[in-house]
């Protein structure tokens, strides 16, 4: 049997619904549905479950990755330690299916083989409308290089402890699992023999981005370290990457702890103060929870600083907001990725609030 892994963190439950609906319509109905949800927003969670229950083939789990940034192989991972099944597909909540999809995959499956799927991307257009799988206008389809969408053998993604958890916010997590794979003996393969899956429009996460801070997560550069990670994972023929830890569920209890501070600190941006933080500060401390708070310094733009500057004077420097975010973003998820912690970024942008369980 063949379980379908949907990973999910505050997107539009009609996308969901679709997706569904797709697979009730399936000539092979002998399949499991598991949706692990990475954290929505409580409101969006209650939603999302409200759905999932008029669909007898679905399970759900929650995770309170509340507060932190997207990462698909965490969410994935989360899944593969909760499935039973010898066969997992690891799809998206925006895949629409042809009927003939599992009977498709239940053909090709193989414990020797992983495969993943060429896909029809719609228009926006086309996505608002509902039609037969068949009638659809295709935009373009997906090539050799998009591997997102695939079947694995659950067995062989134990065996190398998953998805490498390094990988956040967006890029390079498909490519490198199957690159692992393939040093652990498993053959990779592109089915394109027909269009078995089509993609509903939404806006891509790089035109998201922006160069100033938001109080969306986001990271600018995230794409291209992820690129160098994966690079760096062939070179070193890294087939088994994350620690025993990988695959955790955040609880509720665990959540909860972060409401019990330990210790409180307030910082200024100043370069050596921000450093010393990370570099210093951070790993020396054990057992306990920190709650700090980062904002600018007021006097960094004062006229007396400005006529020192003008004098060549000494004066303090700084980061800005956003490269703290940045810098801070990727310290978390290089560093304290199995950790409970929630990072907040102000309405006003004007300070950054991190509560971590160290």
């Amino acid at each position: 049997m063949i379980t379908i892994l949907y990973i999910y963190k505050d997107k539009e439950v009609e996308r969901v619904k679709r997706s569904l609906d797709s697979l009730l319509s399936q000539t092979v109905n002998e399949f499991k549905v598991l949706f692990v949800d990475f954290g929505s927003a409580l409101d969006n969670r209650t939603e999302l479950q409200n759905v999932l229950k008029q669909y007898s083939f679905a399970d759900y789990i929650y995770s309170y990755h509340l507060y932190q940034p997207w990462s698909r192989a965490k969410a994935i991972n989360i899944g593969l330690r909760n499935i039973s099944t010898p066969y997992v597909f690891v799809a998206d909540i925006d895949m629409l299916f042809h009927k003939e999809f599992l009977a498709t995959l239940n053909e090709i499956k193989s414990p020797e083989s992983s495969h993943y799927f060429k896909v029809g991307f719609l228009s926006e257009q086309e996505t608002k409308i509902n039609k037969e799988f068949d009638d659809y206008s295709i935009a373009f389809t997906s090539s050799i290089g998009a591997q997102g969408l695939s079947l694995f053998p659950t067995q062989a993604l134990l065996s190398i402890r998953g998805f490498d958890e390094f990988f956040n916010f967006w890029g390079g997590e498909d490519e490198d699992v199957h690159a692992r794979l393939k040093l652990s003996g498993l053959k990779v393969e592109f089915f394109d023999k027909k269009v078995l899956m089509l993609h509903q429009w939404h806006p891509t996460y790089r035109n998201s981005l922006k160069k100033r801070i938001t109080t969306s997560l986001q990271h600018n550069t995230i794409s291209k370290i992820n690129q160098e990670h994966f690079k760096m994972n062939a070179l070193l023929k890294n087939s088994v990457v994350n620690n025993e830890n990988w695959g955790n569920v955040i609880t509720e209890n665990q959540f909860e702890l972060l409401a019990k501070t330990d210790i409180f600190l307030e910082l200024q941006n100043k370069k050596e103060v921000i450093d010393n933080f990370l570099f210093s500060v951070l790993p020396k401390l054990n057992n306990r929870v920190l709650k700090v708070v980062i904002q600018e310094d007021t006097s960094a733009k004062t006229l007396k600083n400005y006529i020192k500057k003008l004098l060549g004077k000494s004066i303090p420097k700084y980061y800005s907001l956003k490269e703290i975010n940045d810098v801070l973003l990727l310290h978390l998820t290089s560093f304290y990725s199995h950790t409970t912690y929630k990072y907040v970024v102000a309405e006003d942008l004007k300070s950054i609030t991190l509560t971590l369980q160290l």
